[in-house]
C-alpha cells in the first residue's frame, strides 16, 4: 500500500473512473492520504462524483508518471470520522480554503479490496493487493 500511495503522491494528478448508471464517468483527482492503515481519497458530498460512488463503490483509479503507470481496482468505502476527515485536510492545507473537517460537506472514501497493477513497456506487471 505504501507504494501505491508513493506512486499516486509523486504523479500529483490520477483519473477516478465511477458509474453513473451504466455510463462511466472519469476524472482528476489529487488527493490520497494514508490513514489509520487505510488508503483514502477525499470528495465533496454535494458533487455528482459522491453520489456515484455511494451508490456504486466500485471505482478504479489510473496514473502514469512517464514511465510507469498504476491501475487500481477498489471499492470506495465512505469514512464518517472526523478523524478521517481532518487527517486528510491537514494533509491538504490548501484545500482548508473550501472544505473544513466538521462542514458537513467533506467526504473521505478508504479503498478496500484494492489491487493495484503496475504496469510499462518493458517490465512485466506487478501486482499489489490491499
Amino acid at each position: 500500500m505504501q507504494e501505491v500511495y508513493d506512486f499516486l503522491k509523486r504523479c500529483q494528478t490520477y483519473y477516478l473512473a465511477t458509474m453513473d448508471g451504466d455510463q462511466p464517468r472519469v476524472r482528476p483527482f489529487g488527493t490520497i492520504n494514508l490513514f489509520d492503515e487505510k488508503l483514502y481519497i477525499q470528495t465533496g458530498k454535494i458533487k455528482d462524483v459522491s453520489k456515484q460512488m455511494m451508490t456504486n463503490p466500485k471505482i478504479e483509479i489510473c496514473a502514469f508518471d512517464g514511465n510507469e503507470w498504476v491501475r487500481i481496482c477498489a471499492k470506495a468505502i465512505e469514512d464518517d470520522r472526523i478523524e478521517a476527515r481532518r487527517s486528510m485536510l491537514d494533509n491538504y492545507p490548501e484545500l482548508q480554503k473550501i472544505y473544513a473537517a466538521d462542514d458537513g460537506n467533506t467526504q473521505v472514501f478508504y479503498l478496500q479490496d484494492a489491487e493495484a497493477t503496475f504496469s510499462s513497456f518493458t517490465d512485466k506487471p506487478r501486482i499489489i493487493k490491499f
